[in-house]
Order: C-alpha cells, then structure tokens, then sequence
C-alpha cells in the first residue's frame, strides 16, 4: 500500500471529494484483469473512511474487504484468477454499490508511443477485411486513453478516449492498428482473453513519456517545448496512471521525433525510460506487474527516399543501445520488429506512416513469443554478423543463423580510412557489392578501398535502403529481415567481432 499512497493524490481527491463509490477511470464494464499468476488490482473513490468490499462473481468466487485510505481512495488486491470469465466484479459500501460486467481475465498489454502506434485499424492495407474479422475475436478486449499532459504526477486518468470495449468494427476503425493486430495475432497463439491498453499520441519525442528520473540518468534537462512535448509531461498524464493496474508487458512505436531531437542521448533515454517504466509499475501494482516486464518495440521504417542524413539511422542503432539487436546486456527481456524493408511510398498519410501494420505486429508477435512467453526454438530475430574479416579486396561477413540473400549493389558499405578512428567527417563510406554468398556469410567487393584499408562495415544505413522486402539479407525462410549495423574495425571496449586472421567463411 504504501508506494501506492506515497503519491501526491491531488487528483485523487478533486474526484473523490463528492463521496461517491466507483472505480478508477480505466475499469469497466468489458475489460480485462491480468490473470494469475499475478494478482489483479482494483481500486477507486468512496467517502474517507468507508469499508468496501469487493466481490468476485463468476466461475470462481471471492470476496476482499478494506478501509478506505485518506483522501477517499480504497484499494483491493484480488487472489489470483485463472485465464477466462466473464466475471461480475461488485464494489460495495453500507450504502452504494458500483458493478463491473463481463471481465475476463487475460494477459493485459501496454501499447505506448507516437504517431506510427496511434495509426488506426482504418488506415493500414485491407482495413475493410481487418475490421471485418473484429466479431471473431470477443476475448481480445481494447481500451484507448485520451490525449492529455500534465506539469504533475497524476493517479489516474484525465480522460478517457474509448472505454473498455468488445471489439466491432466502429471501435476498432479509431484503435491503434498495431496494438490490435500484435493482439489479434497473440490471441490466436495464447487462446486466451488479451487486454490492450493504448496510450499514446503522434509527434512526440521519448522525453515526453519518461520521468525525470530516467531523464536524469541520462543527463537531459526539463524542457519548456510545446505542451505535448514538455519533458515527462505525457508520463505523469498517460502512463503514471496505469502504474497501479497489473500488466503482463509493453509494446511500444516511437523515435520519428528524436531523429532530429536529442538523437545522440537516445541510446541512453530509451533503455532508461524502459526501465523506469518496469520499477513504476512494479511498484505501483504493489510487485504485481513484474519488475522486468516483457518490452517490445518497433525499430524505425522508413521516411525520406532521398534523404543522405544519418537521423533515421542513428536512431534506429540507439533504439538496440547501440548494440544492434535485442534482447542484449543493457536491454534485457526486450523484442524489437525490424521494419525498414516495408516502406510505403504511396501512403496517402505520409511517407512516415506505412499502411502495412500486419508485417509489423506479426514480427512484434513473433518477439513476444519467444522472449515473453518463453517459447523454444522459435526463431524471432534477423540474421546478425558474428564474425568478420576484410583482405585487400573482399569483406567477408558471417552471421549467427542461415540466411537468404539476394544481390545488392550499395546497401553494404565499407569504410575507407587509415586512422583507426573511422566514421567522422573526413571517412569515406563507400558502396560494397554483394558478390557471393554461402548458407550464413556473404563476401562483399571492397576493392574501391585501395590503398586504404576498410576500417568499418555498415548495412542499410540509409532512412530508405531498400524496396517491399526487398532488402538483401534475411531468415533463411526469407521471413525476418536482417537488421542494420555498424562495425569498426579498431572498436575498442566492446566485443569486437572483426578478425585480423584469414578466416575460410566459404
């Protein structure tokens, strides 16, 4: 109770003040509550004071009484209740009584982020047959908050956008696409109910959503940008909220907006925010929701064909701490859903806002089920380099799994330089051709190097490297595209894969 209570209940108490019994704002009629084997929280408004008791009514039964805590909030923490439903969930004082219908309990999962995340269902490719499909799955259980910031830590919601709903094809034409896809999609594998929590809003850079903890850890001030773009700002109003409910883990669609905002700082804020939100919540929910939740995430797609600046990719590099895949030592118990092969150059909403959201929620989906739910020997993730070696002429690569590859001309480059300090402005990056490959390594031309030496290796380092799945390394089932990286041959204080050796990958 007490890293509940420690809070600053200002809102708390502008909502509680009329005496009224009911539940916080993101309960309802229709929601889901995280199965065991954690412990669902409920709480609400009564009169200071009050006794409530709560009564679980369904295929099991409970009953949990408590006092109303200062400032007229009361708070109940349910016995574990396995996959399923519906439930009746009655909240009762001597004299009122307020009712939650058809609950199911499930696996409750957080979608956060900008634009690309708050992209509808209406919006992708074949909305008409998504939307369509939204009466087959009733146990896949949406709820959406509303756009609102805050200067203050807020315990629960300003607003509520779409309340907890069975899916239908008017709910899900406004609900994140992405969010209800990797839903679906979980579903289908789980067969039990799955609750989605959107909160999020377009245009917004990672110092939004992260409290000035995380801020600080990083060494980022408080900023004084436009109201959405305030430091922590959308994090005391859109997330803080959700830190006493139980969650299963996170999914999550940002980084647009810090390609040109604090990019360097990312491979710092990002890992820093994910954690936050993992102490937040597990404290919130009184060590319910777990202390490393599952946190998924979408690694950049594309914007700008003809852009030659590094936004895009730099960010894309901070997204894995700069370790080029997840999960890795700083990011533990992550997924990621690599994207840069599925641009969108006719989207009617923008370049930056691909329609083909089924690719990416299968990927995220993919992540989930390994890395949240522990499946074995799925694979989840693209092929990355384990070994490298230049010669006079070729770079040679190979990879931690088999790999398809098809030829390309400049999505490799290599780095020409002498120095052993390569990749600033006076480096020449240079296109290297893919001219032979074997089960899981590819040899590149690096001959445009002479008489200097390639000192660093990148892949599709570019806002847009390539077409439709297109791109030249993936899966050896051709499904998940490898992911981009960077490699400096005299990169000190890592683990360094490039070898002086002659190495026989072939």
């Amino acid at each position: 109770m007490a890293p509940f209570t420690a809070v600053v209940l200002l809102l708390a108490a502008l909502r509680g003040c009329d005496g009224n019994l009911r539940f916080a704002s993101y309960y309802g009629d229709d929601m889901v509550l995280q199965k065991a084997p954690q412990r669902a929280v409920l709480w609400g408004y009564a009169p200071a004071g009050a006794t409530v008791t709560v009564f679980l009514s369904g295929p099991v039964k409970q009953k949990r009484a408590c006092t109303s805590a200062t400032q007229g909030i009361w708070r109940v923490l349910l016995d574990p209740v396995d996959a399923g439903g519906p439930y009746n969930v009655t909240a009762s004082t001597p004299s009122s009584t307020a009712v939650l219908t058809d609950v199911l309990f499930g696996d409750i999962w957080l979608c956060g982020g900008q634009s690309n995340m708050y992209f509808k269902t209406s919006q992708v490719f074949n909305a008409s047959e998504e939307l369509a499909l939204s009466a087959k799955y009733p146990h896949v259980r949406t709820f959406m908050a509303a756009l609102n910031s805050s200067e203050t830590e807020l315990i629960d919601l300003i607003q509520v956008e779409l309340p907890w709903s069975v899916p239908s094809a008017r709910i899900l034409s406004e609900f994140s696409a992405v969010c209800w896809l990797f839903g679906r999609y979980m579903f289908e594998k789980l067969k039990y109910p799955i609750g989605l929590v959107e909160s999020c809003w377009g245009g917004t850079s990672v110092e939004a959503w992260s409290s000035p903890r995380a801020l600080k850890q990083c060494g980022l001030q408080q900023t004084e940008n436009s109201t959405k773009e305030k430091s922590s700002v959308l994090w005391n109003a859109m997330i803080h909220p959700f830190r006493t409910m139980t969650i299963y883990g996170a999914i999550w669609y940002q980084g647009e907006a810090n390609a040109d905002y604090n990019k360097n700082k990312y491979n710092c804020s990002f890992p820093a925010m994910i954690d936050d939100w993992r102490m937040a919540f597990h404290s919130g929910s009184g060590g319910q929701t777990a202390d490393d939740f599952p946190f998924g995430f979408v690694q950049l797609c594309t914007n700008n064909k003809g852009a030659t600046d590094d936004g895009f990719p730099d960010i894309r590099w901070h997204q894995t701490a700069d370790v080029g895949f997840v999960p890795n030592y700083p990011m533990k118990k992550t997924f990621m859903a690599v994207t840069l092969d599925l641009p969108d150059e006719a989207s009617p909403y923008g370049t930056i806002h691909p329609r083909d959201k089924q690719d990416v929620a299968y990927r995220l989906t993919l992540g989930a089920r390994a890395v949240a739910y522990g499946e074995p020997d799925l694979l989840f993730r693209g092929p990355f380099p384990q070994l490298i070696w230049a010669s006079e002429t070729f770079v040679e690569i190979n990879y931690d799994q088999l790999v398809s590859v098809r030829p390309s001309k400049d999505v490799f480059e290599v780095c020409c330089s002498v120095v052993t300090a390569p990749g600033g402005s006076s480096s020449r990056w240079v296109p290297a051709a893919v001219v032979a490959w074997s089960a899981s390594a590819v040899r590149l031309n690096a001959s445009s190097c002479q008489p200097s030496e390639v000192a660093a290796l990148r892949y599709a380092w570019k806002d847009w490297p390539c077409g439709v799945k297109a791109c030249p390394v993936y899966t050896a089932n051709g499904v998940l595209p490898a992911p981009p990286f960077i490699v400096q041959k005299y990169e000190a204080g890592k683990r360094n894969i490039w070898k002086t050796k002659v190495v026989n990958l072939f």
